[in-house]
């Protein structure tokens, strides 16, 4: 990927280089994008992040910020123009990977070439959509979330709205990744939850509810689709829990077997 967009935004991130340590300040910006998101749905967790942000604001000038706000509309742009994983790209052009110990991010044309294989045909999501009502998708490591992004276009490109028929839950045991996710996924008025956690381990600390999370009121009904599963409808798959808890070293969330990304259709789970 080498789009306009993306020479934009990195070249506004390394402004901050000569100031700032390039991988914090990524970071950071990503931590208050999702903050600056969850707070206009989630009073939860209002105070909490709210303080988050007023500590990252303070580690920067007045010039930074602005930048920040420069970068926001850059993302916000490129998400418009199509769906991409922009953030992915962005923490690879940057060269950020090498200073996170190997962290890459799978290039997203490979993750919609997967996505099309593994979500079917337009028949196929139909009889799910028909026996339940929406489709459900789990990550347990959504990365910056490019496999989740290229499912959604997969089911608009065979003529549904995933906006109102696919929920997520993705899982990532890095902070940063679940913010990149969770700000993209938000963008694009995905409904999911992402949480910060160790999908091996069962272990959860932190969830994020995107706006079409909220105002779908998908806990509403992923709670009523389960009742109706245990009446013989279409099964759910298990479920990560839905209120993240700080966890010990022995946690207390429901046991399962740890699961792996997929989207159910006719009554199965499909990896991809």
């Amino acid at each position: 990927m080498n789009s306009p967009r993306l020479k934009s935004i990195v070249k506004l991130f390394e402004s901050c280089r000569y100031s700032h340590d390039l991988y914090a300040v990524f970071g950071d910006w990503c931590e208050c994008a999702a903050i600056s998101m969850s707070n206009a749905v989630d009073l939860a967790n209002f105070e909490k992040r709210e303080a988050r942000y007023l500590e990252i604001n303070r580690k920067y000038d007045a010039r930074t910020m602005g930048d920040f706000s420069k970068i926001m509309g850059e993302v916000v742009m490129a998400l418009e123009e199509k769906p991409q994983d922009i953030l992915g790209a962005t923490f690879h052009a940057l060269e950020l990977h090498n200073k996170a110990r190997g962290q890459f991010f799978t290039p997203y044309p490979i993750c919609h070439m997967m996505a099309r294989m593994v979500a079917g045909s337009a028949a196929d999501m139909q009889k799910a959509i028909a026996e339940r009502g929406f489709m459900i998708a789990q990550e347990p490591a959504v990365g910056s979330g490019a496999m989740i992004i290229a499912l959604a276009e997969a089911i608009l490109e065979a003529g549904f709205n995933y906006q109102q028929l696919l929920h997520v839950t993705a899982v990532d045991i890095d902070a940063r990744a679940v913010h990149m996710a969770y700000i993209q996924f938000s963008l694009l008025h995905i409904p999911a939850t992402v949480i910060v956690g160790d999908s091996l381990a069962m272990r959860f600390r932190e969830d994020w509810h995107t706006m079409a999370h909220v105002m779908g009121r998908w806990s509403a009904k992923l709670a009523g689709a389960r009742e109706s599963a245990s009446a013989g409808a279409m099964a759910l798959p298990p479920a990560i829990p839905h209120r993240a808890a700080p966890v010990a070293a022995r946690s207390s969330a429901p046991k399962q077997e740890p699961s792996a990304t997929v989207i159910e259709r006719n009554g199965q789970l499909r990896l991809f």
